[in-house]
């Protein structure tokens, strides 16, 4: 059974944990990115556990950097997560902070997009716009390719997020861009309502 949290009880949780407003927006990000594939790749009834286990991947991170996914499965208990949805969770630091590979397919677009939204997001910064609204995927390459840029975005996870996928690296960047120019605005609603 896929026991997990309403949206306002994991917004309440998040918040507990996580104070940057940096936090909370990549998480905001991540959440509706993560519905948009869901819808995209058929899992439209699944879309609203996808977007949650989006919403709360990074839950621990505000409060435990240094032992990312340690705590998350402590704190996810707090709202009765089933052992799915905490698996999803932790499976997304895959190699770096945790143990549990990803298999299903929604534990494998988080592990390939959680780093690649930052990406995009820090993209859109520069950009006169600021927005992704007008972001080709020739741009994102560029930006992806310069290594000094945004360099905190680790590029070679999100090549092995592509491979577990079975997508090549352009399919997974295209995929996402169009997933986050599709739910800019709503994540810019949410962000004003949160932060």
């Amino acid at each position: 059974m896929k026991t997990y949290p309403d949206r306002q009880s994991a917004i309440t949780l998040l918040k507990k944990y996580n104070t940057d407003p940096f936090h909370i927006q990549h998480a905001l990000t991540v959440s509706e990115v993560m519905r948009w594939f869901a819808k995209d790749l058929g899992y439209e009834e699944e879309e609203e556990f996808w977007a949650t286990v989006g919403l709360l991947h990074d839950v621990d991170f505000g409060q435990y950097p240094e032992e990312h996914l340690q705590w998350a499965p402590k704190i996810l208990a707090e709202v009765d997560a089933s052992d799915e949805f905490v698996r999803a969770v932790v499976s997304h630091g895959y190699g770096i902070c945790s143990d549990v590979e990803p298999v299903h397919e929604m534990e494998k677009v988080l592990f390939a997009t959680d780093e690649l939204t930052g990406l995009i997001a820090s993209a859109a910064l520069v950009r006169p716009s600021k927005s992704c609204q007008d972001m080709e995927y020739k741009s994102l390459n560029k930006k992806f390719k310069t290594r000094s840029f945004a360099a905190g975005c680790d590029r070679d996870i999100i090549q092995r997020g592509a491979d577990q996928l079975g997508w090549t690296l352009q399919e997974l960047m295209q995929k996402t861009l169009e997933a986050m120019k599709a739910t800019e605005e709503t994540i810019a609603e949410q962000v004003k309502a949160l932060v």
